[in-house]
């Protein structure tokens, strides 16, 4: 049996989950998911999901857990919300936003304009002396993680100086160089 797929997610106050057919639709106060799913039943017992499945089926033992994930998240995303923080590393490395319009300065001959998604918020930080940030807040985990990726891929971080876009709290691997 799958240890995550076998522990019930709590329903906390102000969140409802339905759950229609094949379908798990999740609302709060930040706004509100759904979630196809399939070889597993989903029910609400006493503010309580709970996922289950039919058989042992190498199908179903493997979305057992995935769909348990997958809903947690949505629950977690209605009513608190998900952060992710990057980092411009380099010398000249600027971001600024407009709404949802984000400038990025990365080294090339014009700046990157990336017009980002309405459901996640942007917000850069430029202080003197530290490196810029651009901060992402979503209540989808998914939709979040791909523009953040979206974002590192215009330059990923390089090995010998750790120059480019990384997340906050990375730990690069750093090569030696040249020995002279």
């Amino acid at each position: 049996m799958s240890r995550i797929g076998k522990n019930p997610i709590t329903i906390p106050a102000g969140v409802t989950v339905e759950v229609n057919g094949n379908v798990v639709t999740v609302k709060g106060k930040k706004g509100q998911l759904t979630q196809d799913f399939s070889d597993v039943s989903v029910k609400i017992e006493e503010g309580q999901v709970i996922v289950e499945r039919s058989s042992d089926h190498k199908d179903e033992r493997s979305k057992h857990g995935l769909y348990r994930a997958l809903i947690n998240n949505m629950i977690v995303g209605v009513s608190e919300g998900f952060t992710k923080e990057l980092e411009l590393v380099g010398v000249g490395y600027r971001a600024s936003n407009q709404g949802q319009k984000l400038d990025i300065a990365l080294g090339f001959s014009h700046n990157i304009v990336l017009e980002v998604v309405p459901e996640v918020t942007v917000e850069t930080v430029s202080e003197k002396g530290k490196n810029p940030i651009i901060k992402l807040a979503s209540y989808d985990k998914q939709l979040l993680g791909q523009v953040a990726a979206k974002i590192r891929s215009f330059r990923k971080p390089e090995p010998y100086k750790g120059k480019g876009v990384k997340f906050v709290g990375e730990v690069l691997r750093r090569k030696a160089g040249k020995s002279a």
